[in-house]
Parts: structure tokens; sequence; C-alpha cells
């Protein structure tokens, strides 16, 4: 049939146009149940938590939608008719059907607020998560939380693999199929034992002479060594290549060389002089420190809560 053909002075023909259209939706369905069990619109209007003059609206716009009257109206109240008594029990089964619907969709949300899976590069997960972490308990105490520390390319690998539900990297650019938002900002700083030559510079050293030393270093694909790689234009033999900050900051202090660590992970070594900062003339050691998630899948629950805290941490700004 032609689409004139379903159409009669200007009237669609019963199964033209989507169900949304076709079928009232749910709270005139369940306002109808109140009118068949309470007799009285008014009553009915109450307990759904409507006027009477917008429950009258609802019923009348029902019945123009449905081409049938329901409701027959009188001083003494407001009674089904026989087609409004049959619209009725057809109006029961589906709400009846949107309240399990309910109860399952809960079901879900329930098992997903259930836990959360982070993964974070390792400055982060040492030197931020914590913090972040202890203020969503807080809120929500039966969150189960896992935390898996690692690289930023590892933490990619994580989310692009759905084995993590939000992510936290450092490096400089954001790998395909993921989604990032920037929560903090973070420098980087030489730093060296207070008996290594340069302690007792009395100039900056250039990005050359930086560029061209051997340090203590993060592996390649820790966030730290992208930036520093990128400042620099290129990067020496490593000196020592160590796969955490905690040892390439132990190994520093002990005197092995220098290193280039995030200024979070070195106050309390700076502040006691058991590492000295080497400051350096002609180059950007700055980065941003970034929540990353799978593209398309936006963060919801627990996982939306944590990346809104670290929007209202002070180091987050």
């Amino acid at each position: 049939m032609s689409r004139s053909e379903g159409q009669e002075n200007g009237r669609t023909s019963p199964g033209a146009g989507s169900l949304a259209h076709r079928v009232p939706d749910l709270g005139a369905l369940e306002l109808l149940l109140a009118v068949a069990r309470l007799g009285s619109l008014g009553a009915a209007a109450r307990e759904v938590g409507i006027t009477q003059p917008a429950a009258s609206s609802r019923i009348r716009s029902m019945e123009r939608q449905l081409g049938v009257a329901l409701v027959d109206r009188s001083p003494r109240g407001s009674r089904l008719t026989d087609t409004g008594v049959l619209v009725t029990d057809w109006a029961r089964r589906v709400v009846e059907a949107a309240e399990a619907f309910d109860v399952g969709a809960q079901a879900l949300r329930d098992r997903r607020d259930s836990r959360l899976r982070v993964a974070a590069s390792m400055t982060i997960a040492e030197y931020l998560l914590p913090g972040w972490l202890l203020a969503l308990r807080a809120g929500r105490p039966d969150t189960a939380v896992s935390l898996l520390a690692g690289n930023s390319a590892a933490v990619a690998e994580r989310l692009l693999s759905d084995e993590a539900d939000l992510g936290f990297v450092e490096g400089l650019t954001v790998p395909t199929g993921l989604d990032s938002v920037v929560v903090a900002h973070d420098h980087l700083v030489v730093v060296t034992a207070p008996g290594h030559p340069w302690a007792r510079r009395r100039r900056p050293l250039s990005a050359d002479e930086l560029a061209a030393t051997p340090l203590v270093l993060r592996e390649t694909g820790s966030g730290t060594r992208q930036v520093l790689d990128a400042a620099l234009g290129g990067l020496a033999r490593p000196l020592i290549e160590l796969s955490s900050t905690t040892a390439v900051k132990a190994s520093a202090v002990g005197g092995a060389g220098p290193a280039v660590l995030s200024e979070l992970a070195v106050g309390e070594e700076l502040a006691t002089r058991r590492l000295v900062s080497v400051p350096v003339d002609g180059v950007r050691l700055r980065r941003d420190l970034r929540a990353v998630w799978r593209t398309g899948h936006r963060p919801a629950g627990p996982a939306r809560e944590l990346l809104g805290l670290t929007r209202k941490s002070p180091k987050g700004r």
C-alpha cells in the first residue's frame, strides 16, 4: 500500500508510524491504572503526583491517540468504559513488563557499580590515585576497586582489551581508540644525589648536555620517557633502564647517576636533600596527566565518580 493509500482524510492507518507514536507512554498507562483502582481522577492525579487538570488532559490525549473513550466522568467520580476496562488489562501487562525491565536494569547497574577496574601509569598510581580512591571509598564503601599499574602503553592495552574501566596516562599522545580529558599537570625535574658533580653546578644544564648524558630512565613506553625523548629530540643510551618510578628514584638516591622524574615523586627527597634538583635551560619538561577510556564508552557509575573526583583535586587543576 502506498503512503497516500494508507491515509484517508488526514487520518493515518493503524499500522503507520513507529510503535512509540501509537502506544501511550508509561506515565499515561500508570495514570489509567490508578483511575481504575481508585475510581477518581482527582485521587489518581494525587497518587501519580500531578494536578487534576493535567490528569484530565493526559487521559483525553490518550483517548485521542487510541481513538476510543476510556473514562466516563461524572460528579460522582470517574469510571472506566467497557473499552477502558479492556485497555486497562493490557496496560497492566505493559506496566508489569516495564517494572521487570527496571528491576533487570537495576541489577545490571548494581553489578557494574560493585566493582571498578582502574589502570594507571606508575607516577599517577603511586602519587595521585591513592587520594582519589580514598575519596571515592568515602562515597562508595561497597565498591571493590582493583588497580593495575604499568606504563602508559600498558594502560592503553588494558582499556582496549576491556580489562579496565578507566585509565590514567602521562604520555604525549592518546592512543587510537581512546578518548581522554586532562585531569592534572606535572613537571619533570632532573635530579642527582648530592655527591654528583651536577649537584654543584653554578649554571643550568643545556638541553644538549642533558640529551647527551646517559641517565637512569624508565623503560620505553613510559610516559616520562616519551615526554623527555620528545622534549630533547632524542636521548643517549640509558645508564640504567628500570620499570618503576620508585626504582629510578632509589637508584638516583643511591648515586647511580642523574635521573629525570616527576616532581610529584621527589618532593620529600628534595626537601631532605637526599636528591638535588638540577636546572635545565632551553627545554620544557611539562606534561599533561590524562584520564582515558575506550571511545564510545564514556565512564559511568563509579568510574564517572572517580573521574569527577580527579577534577576536584587541587593537584588536578
